[in-house]
């Protein structure tokens, strides 16, 4: 690592993030290159953000087409990447229309709006998971079931219960006549990859349906077949009534959307909600490329088959005494550690050549893109148990 960019780094930049000693200058499927022309391998996918790979070519191409004819014009006239998107969205997903934004938090935010106006003045609560993560922005922050996260920017938005993903009874203790929406995520992903239980999801709906509340289901991380399906609501058997996209729907590209089923399309106005890079032409451009390829059913197949390999590799070494639990859906998994050592396993397997990275002090999570094979799966498997054993 070059230290003189670090220093050019700390003085330029709010020191916001934690990061790793490594420059990367280059992407290509699962791998990353350093500025030393070191290989990588990709077991993050900027936390689930390039799902199609680096520089998927597909994506590239959209991108360097479109953006030779026009990068952005604003919401006030029409774009037709931007039509084609929602178009996509809709066509493959319980919605019927799109409101774009840019980001994730953007995105809990749309929601958030939306739930509160559909609500008519009189549903103005929110029910929310503990340990749940949805942006970092006041509302989305609001929703974000982690204190440690909340605590320094209290007050928040009011009106907020949380409920542990577990605790159904305290889920239809929280929902009544005032509830506007419950938030959840089919799988908490930034407290260490934690699947929210079958019976909780299926009551959220019930409760939404008995109360008139929405049923809101983040699938920020969990979407376009991070988990297999193109979204994770399909295995939990259950239809959302509004549902929360972004990181990899842009393949890259900072994109965010909020789809909404029939009966709440049109609760947004105009003058409600806006945003004035939202849904450009080039991220809607570079969205239908990467969406395109994350639809394709051998795809997904492959992200079953190769999240089955890893989650398998991860349960030997809670066999073998190395680690304390695994879990995982799709190619989304995580390990907890038996001791307070995730920082230094995430700095071991950098060494080795893997990215991953650590949730807490004892978790260690991998976001791979879609597109990691099995060679790739093993060595980092094999990386991984050289890393604890070393650790102790």
């Amino acid at each position: 690592m070059d230290e003189q960019l670090a220093a050019r780094a700390a003085a330029a930049i709010m020191p916001t993030y934690g990061r790793q000693p490594v420059h990367f200058v280059r992407g290509e499927g699962a791998h990353l290159f350093d500025a030393a022309g070191r290989r990588y391998v990709d077991c993050m996918a900027g936390i689930s953000m390039i799902n199609v790979g680096h520089c998927h070519p597909r994506v590239v191409e959209a991108i360097q087409r479109q953006a030779g004819q026009l990068i952005n014009v604003s919401n006030l006239y029409y774009t037709e990447p931007q039509i084609q998107l929602a178009e996509w969205i809709t066509a493959n997903s319980f919605g019927e229309k799109v409101f774009f934004c840019n980001s994730g938090a953007e995105a809990a935010e749309g929601a958030l709006k939306l739930s509160r106006k559909a609500g008519e003045g009189t549903r103005t609560e929110v029910v929310a998971l503990d340990d749940g993560f949805h942006g970092r922005t006041f509302g989305a922050l609001s929703l974000t079931g982690q204190p440690g996260k909340q605590e320094p920017f209290l007050p928040l938005v009011s009106g907020v219960h949380h409920v542990d993903r577990d605790d159904v009874e305290g889920l239809e203790m929280a929902v009544n006549e005032r509830t506007c929406a419950i938030f959840l995520e089919i799988v908490q992903g930034e407290i260490g990859v934690k699947p929210v239980s079958d019976a909780l999801i299926r009551r959220a709906r019930e409760l939404a349906d008995e109360t008139g509340a929405l049923l809101v289901i983040d699938e920020i991380q969990t979407g376009l077949a991070r988990t297999g399906p193109l979204f994770a609501y399909e295995d939990a058997g259950i239809r959302p009534d509004v549902m929360c996209l972004a990181k990899s729907l842009g393949g890259g590209v900072p994109i965010g959307a909020v789809v909404a089923a029939p009966e709440y399309a049109d609760v947004l106005q105009p003058g409600d909600h806006g945003s004035t890079f939202a849904g450009s032409p080039l991220a809607c451009a570079a969205g239908l490329a990467a969406c395109e390829v994350l639809a394709d059913p051998a795809l997904q197949e492959h992200v079953r088959a190769m999240g089955r390999r890893l989650l398998d590799g991860l349960e030997a070494l809670v066999a073998d005494g190395l680690a304390a639990e695994a879990r995982g859906r799709g190619l989304m998994c995580a390990i907890d550690l038996e001791k307070m050592q995730a920082e230094q396993c995430v700095s071991g397997l950098l060494a080795e050549g893997f990215l991953g990275n650590n949730t807490s002090a004892r978790t260690v999570r991998f976001l791979p893109p879609l597109v990691i094979g099995q060679d790739d799966i093993d060595a980092l498997l094999d990386a991984l148990r050289r890393v604890l054993t070393a650790l102790g």
